[in-house]
């Protein structure tokens, strides 16, 4: 199993990575927050990789942080939660505030995430509330040149669309959240136009 992966960054999108190891490029699902993290194209990056093997794939995800990685394996352990949805979780919440919910049993705060209803809320509380460490902590966000603010809609656009919204909706949103912030960058666009998307 791959559980961690060193190489040179090929590709960003705010989902997926493409990183090239020995040769070989690795492609990589990451949440919105690891994302961030990440520098350029062309530099040297380094991940943490939960490794998932179907029948028919075997699917890399990827974090820049441990608490993370470790967060998004106990999401996958609760009932009703897969890899995907996971990500989208952890891409819908930074991992202490998604820790912080669980813990306190915010059900508001986890059903505005997408594909999370009520149910899986109840579960994900349920099931976790007492397996996380109060140590989970935000991810270490390397400073990065800002980006032109249309690339950061777009990039927001685009992780909206990934997560299931319909791009006229996410493009909406992303107005929305750019007008109420105009000097946001990426993360910070994205999470607000999160909550305003239909």
């Amino acid at each position: 199993m791959i559980g961690h992966l060193r190489g040179a960054l090929l590709e960003k999108h705010p989902n997926l990575v493409l990183v090239e190891a020995g040769g070989v490029g690795y492609e990589v699902s990451i949440p919105v927050s690891t994302y961030t993290a990440l520098p350029e194209p062309g530099a040297q990056v380094s991940l943490r990789i939960h490794t998932h093997v179907r029948e028919d794939a075997i699917q890399l995800y990827g974090f820049a942080a441990a608490a993370e990685k470790s967060l998004f394996e106990r999401l996958i352990s609760v009932s009703g939660i897969g890899p995907k949805l996971a990500i989208t979780i952890l891409s819908g919440l930074a991992a202490a505030d998604l820790a912080e919910a669980i813990r306190a049993g915010s059900l508001e705060r986890l059903v505005r995430i997408p594909g999370v209803g009520k149910k899986t809320a109840e579960r994900m509380v349920l099931e976790l509330r007492d397996k996380l460490d109060l140590g989970v902590a935000p991810v270490a966000v390397k400073a990065v040149a800002a980006a032109p603010m249309d690339e950061a809609a777009r990039d927001a656009v685009s992780a909206l669309v990934n997560m299931g919204s319909k791009p006229a909706a996410a493009e909406e949103a992303v107005r929305k959240a750019r007008a109420a912030e105009p000097e946001a960058g990426f993360e910070a666009l994205f999470r607000r136009a999160l909550g305003l998307v239909r």
